[in-house]
């Protein structure tokens, strides 16, 4: 986590629970476009999202945590790409829920379940 997270955004890390991690690193790489890197430590495996000079998130492996009908909901960085990444969805084996639509002068989102059943929104200024 860098100083940049930590001064400048209300939130600064998340988790995002997985049953495979081998199948959501792939899932996340391709929807994001991002780098996911695996790392491991006294035996905890997970799943790094590139946040260089942005907000860290994590997958790991904790099946009774993903949730696909409500709580919170974490909006994921798909900027000028948000309708390739809603299709990179579906081929990966997530489900989209609310296709891409306006969200008012906030720009667009698409609300989807990743491929472990996570209930994410991806998110773009523009409608690309």
């Amino acid at each position: 986590m860098t100083d940049y997270n930590q001064e400048n955004n209300r939130a600064v890390w998340f988790d995002v629970p997985v049953r495979d991690l081998d199948r959501a690193c792939t899932f996340y790489r391709a929807v994001l476009a991002i780098g996911v890197d695996l790392s491991e430590s006294d035996g905890f495996r997970m799943g790094v999202l590139d946040h260089q000079d942005g907000i860290g998130a994590c997958l790991f492996i904790k099946p009774e945590e993903i949730s696909s009908t409500g709580g919170l909901l974490v909006y994921f960085n798909a900027e000028g790409r948000i309708r390739d990444a809603a299709a990179k969805t579906v081929e990966l084996g997530g489900k989209v829920l609310e296709e891409v639509h306006a969200i008012g002068p906030h720009g667009f989102r698409a609300i989807v379940l990743d491929s472990e059943g996570n209930r994410i929104a991806l998110h773009s200024s523009v409608d690309a």
